[in-house]
């Protein structure tokens, strides 16, 4: 009599249990990204489509239901944006619906280094009853789009986030990326995901409004960007150093958007955008800045910590011999050029062992990249090239050499 079936379904199943050696399921598919980046001026003047434009570019309904959350610091320095954002949705109040008004929150590593901020969004987004189609906008530098970025990917399993940078850091580097996190348990960016952004808005009125210190911050990202990908960029950078240190909006612009446009690549080209890997090309110069920004308690800003880090790996990289000699000053000039300061007496404190504290940072770099250290450094300048190890020697050197260029 023929089986059935489901008799040999289940004969199959069990044969397979008893088989050790059985091939298992592998389920494999894949889910393209997607997301535009503007560059733009006056976003919220009501003639200004772009916004309006990013809500409806997936469906074409009525209404969008979007929260706004607001950097503390941009709203001292603008105080009519809330304003401003509540006259745009009026105006198009047939296309936004904000369902409250929009919310100022710290900015900073404050934001970034207590919980408590992220529940307390979390429970404004419940409280409204946002769903996965409605949007979640923030409206700051780099902290307060990791923080609200975290937040809408976590609620309800992801709603859609649009990022409105307004520093020159969050415009030309993270602000387009697909990174969200806040420190937790000492550790920079510990609690975080990797969930992109439903659109970038750049708005260059927000870049105008920076303070000078704001402005130069940045440009770390830039030198950055250039040395490790792109040689022409740096030259550029080089040849408009005067233009940039006075922060002439037209250079300011072209900077900001190359630096933009080359991180862009690096994401979608690089071959590991969620960081699977344990190459960090994007993140030359970070291992030292991140642990000098935490043994400073954030005293020293990031893009002030990435340009002694760039200092200090730049010259690494002679010192090993990958870079020709000279090439580390020629860095630093320009770093210094814009305005940096490449010297932090963060740089001689010691741990207890008598090391310097900033060495931990290799250790850091090592755990969160799953346990095998990779460094980018230099080959040449435009060319970066990955190392998985660092001499403690010759950092101990490096760090000498900055401290002694700056006396």
């Amino acid at each position: 009599m023929p089986h059935s079936s489901s008799e040999v379904a289940v004969s199959a199943f069990a044969r397979q249990q008893k088989d050790f050696t059985a091939t298992p399921y592998v389920q494999k598919f894949s889910v393209p990204f997607e997301y535009p980046v503007y560059f733009t001026d006056q976003l919220f003047n009501p003639e200004n489509t772009v916004l309006l434009q990013t809500l409806g570019r997936l469906e074409h309904k009525k209404h969008h239901r979007v929260i706004v959350f607001i950097d503390d610091g941009v709203v001292t320095q603008m105080p009519t944006l809330p304003d401003e954002i509540r006259h745009y949705s009026n105006t198009h109040k047939q296309h936004i619906d904000l369902v409250c008004e929009p919310i100022s929150m710290p900015g900073g590593e404050k934001l970034k280094s207590d919980l408590h901020f992220l529940e307390q969004m979390q429970k404004l987004l419940a409280d409204n009853n946002l769903d996965r189609h409605s949007y979640v906008i923030a409206i700051g530098g780099g902290a307060m789009l990791d923080a609200v970025g975290l937040v809408a990917a976590t609620s309800h399993r992801g709603i859609r986030h649009i990022r409105i940078p307004t520093t020159v850091l969050s415009q030309n580097d993270s602000g387009v990326g697909v990174k969200n996190g806040v420190n937790l348990f000492g550790q920079k960016n510990y609690f975080g995901t990797f969930s992109p952004p439903f659109a970038v808005l750049n708005d260059y009125n927000f870049i105008r409004s920076l303070s000078q210190r704001d402005k130069i911050c940045g440009m770390a990202e830039a030198v950055k960007v250039a040395l490790i990908r792109d040689e022409s960029f740096y030259n550029w950078l080089e040849q408009n150093a005067d233009h940039l240190a006075l922060f002439n909006e037209a250079e300011m612009r072209t900077m900001i958007q190359r630096c933009a446009e080359l991180h862009m690549v690096q994401i979608a080209h690089g071959g590991d955008p969620f960081e699977t890997g344990s190459a960090r090309p994007l993140d030359f110069g970070h291992w030292a800045a991140h642990k000098l920004e935490t043994i400073t308690g954030y005293q020293l800003r990031h893009g002030e910590a990435v340009a002694i880090g760039l200092a200090l790996d730049t010259h690494y990289s002679v010192l090993c011999g990958l870079l020709a000699e000279g090439e580390d000053n020629r860095v630093c000039t320009l770093l210094a050029h814009l305005g940096f300061k490449l010297w932090h007496p963060a740089l001689e404190l010691q741990a207890s062992n008598g090391e310097p504290q900033v060495l931990a940072g290799l250790a850091d770099f090592r755990e969160h990249l799953g346990g095998k250290l990779t460094i980018t450094l230099l080959q040449t300048i435009g060319h970066g090239i990955e190392v998985n190890e660092m001499d403690d020697g010759l950092v101990k050197k490096s760090i000498q050499w900055l401290k002694t260029r700056q006396e």
